[in-house]
């Protein structure tokens, strides 16, 4: 891998942050730049870096895909604003779906998120703001997964040989990219975000689509958020470094009114980790485990198996897509 990283240990986080500020606004100049929110760490963390070096010449996007979970457009757009950003909401529900559309390839569904959010949807934007340049969160870990064949992140671009202002009209700004987790979270801290910002469990970029095993269809994406819904009331107060719920392509034996029933089977997860490379199964008490099954098998509809992962990564990856 041709980039630098600046292990937790070597960085000063004010020092990176005017660093990042000075080569952003020296790389946009007078131009103006669009920018990726996603409300995830890595998104808002490169947001606010990204307006204390612009300012009015960000312009700031939360796009709506329908794969995100409950009730996120309106808390991201919510805490930006009481931060001073100003973010626009589109919504780009039918554009994604339409991608989706029959892929259940982990491979495929990544491939079209990453068309539809550079082509389709941010294509459209830089050419309506004639912004010639996109900012956006990649972190290191993203750039690693990627190169080594692990996982393709649906945001590593120019690493793979992809020329963006020739694909896709505009050159991609990643002032993170030499960052893991915990650097991008002292980043957040020093630039005075909230604790409930830059310290939040890790989201993918993919959204939920990463937590559906099969065709992420509007109704698959429903169900595995009303299990995350859950899975994160549950296990807040649990010092973890992510969790999340599953859904299962495989339907599989229940028993429901006494009466046999097919129904879905959602996996649990959930992680001790320092920098995502490696990570162990939270040993989670098993009155908890059996609370979240109770909670799955009756209020999201259809589960009739909740099963709980005990595999450590290695072998294992934090998510299942």
């Amino acid at each position: 891998m041709s980039i630098q990283e600046v292990k937790f240990n070597d960085l000063n986080p004010q020092s990176f942050i005017e660093e990042q500020c000075n080569l952003i606004s020296s790389e946009v100049g007078g131009s103006k730049a669009v920018n990726a929110l996603s409300g995830g760490v890595d998104s808002s963390v490169t947001t606010i870096l990204a307006h204390r070096a612009l300012g009015p010449r960000l312009i700031t996007y939360f796009i709506d895909n329908g794969l995100m979970r409950e009730g996120e457009p309106e808390s991201v757009v919510s805490a930006m604003k009481s931060l001073g950003v100003p973010v626009i909401v589109m919504d780009a529900q039918n554009e994604f779906f339409s991608a989706l559309r029959g892929k259940t390839d982990p491979e495929e569904k990544r491939q079209a998120i990453t068309d539809t959010f550079y082509k389709t949807v941010f294509g459209r934007l830089v050419r309506e703001s004639r912004a010639p340049y996109l900012l956006q969160g990649t972190i290191y870990t993203d750039v690693e997964e990627t190169v080594a064949g692990i996982k393709r992140q649906h945001n590593i671009l120019a690493q793979l040989g992809i020329d963006t202002e020739k694909a896709y009209g505009y050159k991609v700004i990643e002032p993170l990219i030499q960052l893991r987790k915990t650097g991008v979270r002292a980043v957040g801290k020093a630039l005075g975000m909230p604790e409930k910002m830059y310290n939040r469990p890790p989201f993918p970029g993919p959204a939920l689509v990463a937590r559906v095993i099969g065709e992420a269809n509007p109704d698959r994406v429903a169900l595995v958020r009303k299990a995350t819904v859950v899975v994160e009331e549950e296990l807040a107060g649990v010092s973890a470094f992510q969790y999340m719920a599953i859904l299962h392509e495989d339907r599989v034996t229940g028993m429901r009114g006494g009466k046999r029933e097919y129904g879905l089977q959602i996996e649990v997860r959930c992680w001790d980790s320092e920098d995502a490379v490696t990570a162990s199964p939270t040993p989670l008490p098993f009155d908890l485990l059996r609370k979240l099954a109770d909670r799955m098998t009756s209020e999201v509809p259809g589960v009739v198996s909740v099963t709980y992962n005990v595999t450590t990564k290695p072998p294992s990856t934090i998510e299942a897509v």
